[in-house]
């Protein structure tokens, strides 16, 4: 089911959550609203469920105007980031609600309601847990138990709001694979919000990064990662330092050598090295900065990654002088504006 978001905008008192913002969703796509806390994303999501209405703009569904449909009337699965599960109703319960509270010309036969939650646990992986409450779940098991839910209904927009934002990063990683595999199973329309960008990036068909109530960039992970369409996208997806006369350079884009006379590059003095794992992490401060000036209020740090198998080679000491130089930059017509 396609969904088609045509000039939307909200605002709340003085405050403007969306400004002008269309988007195209392709039937069966999963698509990621991506952005910091307060960005417009869930607002967007709220929108396209029925959950808010726009000051101005349309939503289509398939072709067909949903922009004044009530939330009932949509079709949509919706899963919280808090699971949302009843606590006094059993795993099989939960997932059964849906069903059970159908006006009575549409509400399956009961035979056909057990089957179809069964069926559901099966497809999460947790039809073993039928009869046990949502206090004696794991966190993990209670989002899987709220997505089946969700799907009991057989939504054509499957709408999800930080599903995994209450989860510790393991499990966080486990169900972000597991979703990716259960929509390439189901194919339905599916939307998450996240502030998480590895989350985006591994999950989603295409990512929507959104800033201040407008959208910044649309396109796949690979797209919006090898070519962010501006300072901010560049930044969010991941760290960046912004150098004097180079632009914007990723930290593990920086060659970092000892400094001896003559070196090519900007010469730095190493503050800080954490190396854990396989990645060395080096904060770097300009020799030209590296005495207090009239510019204290400008941060002129750089980080730089380089493997800890290099860092260990190298034997390299905090308060040594080093030369680094960007393998690759990005330019941009608003230079600093990031």
């Amino acid at each position: 089911m396609s969904i088609e978001i045509r000039n939307i905008s909200k605002q709340f008192g003085e405050f403007r959550a969306l400004r002008d913002v269309s988007l195209d969703i392709e039937s069966g796509e999963l698509v990621a609203l991506l952005g910091p806390s307060g960005c417009g994303k869930t607002t967007l999501l709220r929108i396209i469920a029925g959950l808010e209405t726009p000051d101005q703009g349309s939503i289509a569904v398939s072709g067909e105007d949903a922009t004044t449909k009530h939330v009932r009337e949509r079709q949509v699965g919706f899963v919280f980031q808090h699971y949302a599960l009843f606590r006094h109703m059993t795993v099989f319960e939960n997932v059964a609600f849906g069903l059970r509270v159908k006006p009575r010309g549409q509400r399956p036969p009961e035979t056909q309601i057990q089957q179809k939650v069964h069926d559901l646990l099966k497809l999460v992986q947790l039809d073993w847990l039928a009869d046990r409450f949502p206090a004696q779940l794991s966190g993990g098991q209670r989002q899987r138990i709220a997505l089946a839910r969700a799907l009991a209904v057989e939504p054509k927009v499957l709408l999800l709001d930080e599903p995994f934002g209450a989860l510790d990063a393991k499990v966080r990683k486990e169900l972000r694979r597991w979703l990716r595999r259960l929509h390439d199973e189901l194919h339905v329309t599916s939307i998450f919000v996240t502030h998480d960008q590895e989350e985006a990036l591994e999950v989603a068909d295409r990512v929507v990064v959104i800033n201040q109530g407008q959208i910044e960039q649309v396109g796949t992970p690979q797209d919006v990662w090898e070519h962010p369409a501006s300072p901010f996208v560049h930044g969010f997806l991941g760290d960046v330092n912004l150098i004097p006369g180079h632009g914007y350079v990723r930290p593990y884009d920086l060659d970092v050598q000892r400094y001896a006379p003559g070196s090519q590059g900007i010469v730095v003095q190493l503050d800080r090295a954490i190396s854990v794992g396989p990645v060395a992490r080096l904060e770097l401060i300009p020799v030209e900065d590296a005495k207090p000036s009239d510019n204290a209020h400008r941060d002129p740090l750089i980080e730089a990654q380089i493997s800890a198998q290099q860092f260990r080679d190298l034997g390299l000491k905090e308060g040594e002088t080093l030369v680094v130089t960007p393998r690759k930059a990005r330019l941009f017509e608003e230079e600093g504006a990031a």
